[in-house]
Order: structure tokens, then C-alpha cells, then sequence
């Protein structure tokens, strides 16, 4: 049932329709089971694009490879033209680039900051390896592109 004011229009609430509808969803990039990758496999996710995601190394060839001394060696699945993942694994000394896309792969050593270009398909020595004091480096951040 209606009611209307003397005016003619609906009584009570007259606020826009539009006042009321729901905010905008902001995508905050964060790493989907990022929680459950940590506790299973001690792999800590930050955030992504989605184009760079953690694989399991024997479910195919050509993925990007990383290798730290603190674990076995963990594969990235790489896809689309470009991609970024932050993320934190330490004790990193070895990259390999996926079979489509070189990377770029920051490091921290201490309060230095390090980069690292890794030409696909293609070892490259990272941390430790090309440190001549030999210190441990976490891996930070990983950029792909074709």
C-alpha cells in the first residue's frame, strides 16, 4: 500500500536511488591461498596479477624455476605478455627464466635492494651466487615479459 504526500509524491523516504547503491569493488591483488601455501609449503605469496603463479614443477616443462637453499626447488607457471608477483623467499641463488619470457627478479640482502635480469629459458646465478661476499638474498619480487 502507498501513501502519498498532499503533493501527490510517495511519502517517507525520498532519497535517490542512486545514494544508496553499493560502493566500487577494488581489486587488491592479493595472492589467492596465499595462507594455506604458507603453511604447507612455507611460500609466502603477497600479491600478483595473476600471470605468474606458483606450479607444481613435474606438471610441465618451461616453467620459470627458482632455487634456494632453504627449499626444494619451486616453479612458476607464466602466462600473458607481462606479469609481477611479490613474494618473499629466502636464501635464493639460482633463476631460471620460463621457455617464453625473460624476468627481472629484486632481491634484498640486508637494507640493499638487488636486481637481476633472467633471459628466458636461461640459468642465471642470483643472491648468493653473485654476491662476492656470498650473503643470503630473498627473493622479493618477480616481473616476466615477452
Amino acid at each position: 500500500m502507498w501513501t502519498t504526500s498532499s503533493a501527490g509524491r510517495p511519502a517517507g523516504n525520498t532519497d535517490p536511488v542512486a545514494d544508496a547503491a553499493p560502493g566500487y569493488a577494488v581489486e587488491e591483488y592479493n595472492y589467492p591461498n596465499a595462507d594455506k601455501i604458507l603453511a604447507e609449503k612455507n611460500i609466502v605469496l603477497k600479491r600478483g596479477d595473476g600471470h605468474i603463479v606458483l606450479a607444481d614443477c613435474a606438471s610441465e616443462a618451461g616453467l620459470l624455476e627458482v632455487w634456494a637453499r632453504s627449499k626444494d626447488k619451486i616453479c612458476f607457471k607464466v602466462t600473458g605478455n607481462s606479469g609481477w608477483l611479490t613474494l618473499e623467499i629466502p636464501a635464493v641463488y639460482a633463476v631460471k627464466g620460463s621457455v617464453d619470457q625473460s624476468a627481472q627478479v629484486d632481491m634484498t640482502v640486508g637494507t640493499e635492494e638487488k636486481s637481476f635480469d633472467v633471459a628466458k629459458n636461461t640459468w642465471t646465478a642470483v643472491g648468493e651466487s653473485a654476491d662476492p661476499e656470498g650473503r643470503d638474498h630473498m627473493l622479493v619480487e618477480i616481473r616476466t615479459s615477452k
